[in-house]
Parts: structure tokens; sequence; C-alpha cells
């Protein structure tokens, strides 16, 4: 009796981890086009510049 409580809960689970890591590609390659789209923008690569100006040209 638990050997079919056992088979019957894992059936109803197959093929979801695939969809889950479908979903978690997708995911992932949404959030690598907005990271770039945010990097490659102008504002980012000046304020990364002018931070590493200031903190190169203060002294201790």
């Amino acid at each position: 009796m638990l050997r079919r409580r056992f088979a019957g809960a894992t059936s109803a689970e197959v093929g979801m981890s695939t969809v889950e890591y479908a979903v978690g590609t997708i995911a992932a390659a949404a959030f690598g086009a907005v990271l770039y789209t945010v990097v490659s923008g102008d504002s980012i690569p000046d304020a990364l510049g002018g931070i590493i100006e200031q903190a190169l040209n203060t002294s201790v």
C-alpha cells in the first residue's frame, strides 16, 4: 500500500523538472538581455568611470 502511494506521488511529477529548467533558462536569458541593455547604455559606464577616477585621485 505504501509503495502504491509513493508511486502515485512520483508519477504526477513526470516532466515537471524539464518545464522548470525551460522557464529558468528563459528567465536567465531575459535577465541577461535586460542587464546588457542597462550596462551598454551611456549612464552606467560614465558613472563607473567617475567612481574609478575618483578612487584613483583620492589622497590618503
